[in-house]
């Protein structure tokens, strides 16, 4: 592949709690640490009304533009049409949603709040990052179950290779809030917070002098996770993956038949969901910093027998 025809992996954020930073996330996040307080990255200006997962996106947006350098005191170093959002989150206005619900069948329509109702919207995250830092580019929402995060960053490459712009902020995010602890119980809690990309034509991003932290290889999907690896090991004929980002399954384990001899690295026991996805490709990337060599698989899927999908990302050459 051409570095022309090339996709990059051009700047990186991650805040959730004991660990904001992609060195801190891949050794493991800190047990027992504070909720992030998104106000203190990005002021507390233009929080109000909305929902916890767009206050946490506004957060690592801010983090992600500036560590790729799209992003400076003045706005947008950029043309703000060259620069798309595709945003990944299940259970992100799940709040909104049933409040407003409830409030309609308690009161009819005559109760909400205009406040209230935007934020009621599938796209909120994605169209609000989108309105509060200039990016003028698609943007759209992902919302697609355990596999969401390597969706969105299969859109997201599907649009720099199609042409329609030359990078794309990568957004997963998850809140922990009452309405997700009564979905899934009080004892499985949800990582609250998230990570991001910038998905970039590697071209675009020399032109800039942006420092290129992994190679987007491609993605797969499959019936299985089993199949999903076989699909991945496709890509690159008879390069084996150095480390395996494993999926978060509700069944225990993986079988020991799956990329035998190749290191394993989980995100920890908070449930990541739609965040899961651009968390592993963050958590690539601090091991691709600290000297990792060769291919790294992350695979996202419900559970073993389940739907899959997997990226594969390389290190950059230098590194």
């Amino acid at each position: 592949m051409s570095q022309s025809s090339q996709i990059v992996i051009s700047g990186v954020g991650v805040l959730v709690p004991g660990a904001d930073t992609p060195t801190a996330l891949a050794a493991g996040p800190a047990p027992g640490s504070e909720p992030v307080a998104p106000e203190q990255t990005v002021g507390k200006k233009g929080l109000r009304y909305k929902d916890r997962a767009t206050q946490l996106a506004y957060a690592i947006a801010a983090k992600t533009l500036q560590d790729t350098g799209l992003l400076d005191a003045d706005g947008l170093t950029v043309p703000a049409e060259s620069v798309g959002v595709v945003a990944s989150s299940n259970l992100g206005n799940l709040d909104t949603v049933t409040r407003a619900l409830d409030t309609i069948h308690a009161e009819t329509v005559s109760g909400t709040s205009p406040m209230d109702l935007p934020n009621a919207s599938s796209n909120v995250i994605a169209s609000s990052v989108a309105i509060r830092f200039g990016l003028r580019g698609p943007n759209l929402m992902v919302c697609n179950g355990a596999t969401s995060g390597l969706d969105a960053l299969h859109w997201a490459a599907t649009m720099i290779t199609a042409g329609r712009v030359d990078r794309v902020l990568v957004l997963g995010v998850e809140p922990d809030n009452d309405t997700v602890r009564r979905l899934f119980g009080d004892d499985r809690a949800v990582v609250d917070g998230g990570a991001a990309v910038v998905l970039e034509r590697a071209e675009a991003a020399q032109q800039r002098s942006a420092r290129a932290r992994a190679v987007y290889r491609g993605y797969r999907q499959a019936d299985d996770v089993r199949s999903c690896i076989e699909r991945l090991r496709a890509l690159d004929p008879g390069m084996e993956p150095a480390r395996w980002q494993t999926p978060q399954t509700g069944s225990g384990p993986l079988p020991d038949d799956l990329l035998p001899g190749v290191p394993r690295d989980g995100f920890g026991p908070a449930r990541a969901s739609g965040a899961l996805g651009v968390l592993q490709a963050v958590a690539a990337t601090a091991w691709f910093a600290d000297g990792g060599k060769g291919l790294v698989y992350a695979v996202a899927g419900a559970d073993v027998a389940e739907p899959a999908a997997g990226v594969a990302l390389l290190a950059p050459q230098g590194t």
